[in-house]
């Protein structure tokens, strides 16, 4: 069982993905994303890529994020943030696709005030993900990307896009990025 961290739903436990695909962001490294973005917001549209079992996106529609859209390609992932979604009584706050990331970005046409990636490290879709996000123009002027890689992934933020945080965590790298003021 994972629980969530702060705001509305504090220390309500959630259920994990029943899958050796899916990795769950630790409470550490889930405190630690919260602490280096704000620890509340006040409203927004965020997308949980590569969502597993929804933790991230649950935990900021608990701080404070209005709408999250959580996206997944498994199956066992999908029935997992359904029902901590159905748990937590946030249906109308939440929509689910069961789709690739890649696809999903490509046809979305919401534009996103908080995107969270963290899909599995040996996966590495960071710079494809980053480019089809400033491509299709999906993050809003002052919209964060959070991205949890392994220690030794190197990104590189490119376009207007900057690194504003990076923070290793044991085995875990957490990278915050923003668009460069103009």
């Amino acid at each position: 069982m994972l629980r969530i961290i702060a705001g509305k739903f504090k220390s309500r436990k959630i259920k994990d993905v029943k899958s050796d695909l899916t990795r769950p962001t630790t409470d550490k490294n889930k405190e630690t994303i919260f602490n280096s973005i704000g620890q509340f917001f006040d409203g927004g549209y965020a997308l949980d890529l590569y969502a597993g079992s929804g933790s991230l996106g649950i935990e900021a529609l608990s701080r404070g994020i209005d709408t999250c859209d959580f996206v997944d390609k498994q199956f066992s992932a999908i029935k997992t943030i359904r029902e901590n979604i159905k748990l937590l009584n946030i249906e109308k706050e939440s929509n689910v696709y069961k789709e690739k990331a890649i696809k999903f970005l490509n046809n979305t046409k919401q534009i996103y005030d908080l995107i969270l990636l963290d899909p599995p490290y040996k996966l590495k879709p960071y710079e494809i993900v980053l480019n089809v996000i400033h491509d299709r123009h999906l993050l809003n002027k002052n919209g964060i990307i959070v991205m949890e890689s392994d220690h030794q992934t190197v990104i590189e933020p490119s376009f207007d896009f900057v690194l504003l945080k990076e923070k290793t965590l044991g085995q875990s790298k957490i990278t915050i990025i923003g668009r460069e003021s103009i």
